[in-house]
């Protein structure tokens, strides 16, 4: 069964955000993240809307998902987005393996 983490972004230090992405797409891969979307200008269909990035990573696992995020690798950049931005974000369980 397929995960997606879905994170909503309003960044407030560009410099400081660029030190994350610097390291994230090396760091997702390695724990079998794959990007399906990042948009910084998403349409807005219904409500309103305050984030300047919309970010939608697959993971193949549950268990995927927690190595990612647990890790020391992921840990010692997350420090940058959450420094940099503020974020909400969310894990989504797929409805298909």
């Amino acid at each position: 069964m397929s995960y997606y983490f879905i994170a909503q972004i309003r960044i407030n230090d560009e410099s400081e955000y660029q030190k994350y992405i610097d390291k994230s797409a090396e760091v997702f891969a390695k724990y079998k993240g794959k990007y399906l979307a990042v948009d910084n200008e998403p349409l807005v269909l219904e409500g309103s809307w305050n984030y300047t990035r919309t970010v939608v990573i697959t993971f193949g696992s549950k268990s995927d998902f927690k190595a990612w995020y647990g890790s020391d690798d992921y840990q010692k950049i997350l420090q940058h987005r959450l420094k940099a931005a503020k974020c909400d974000t969310v894990l989504v369980r797929g409805l298909h393996s």
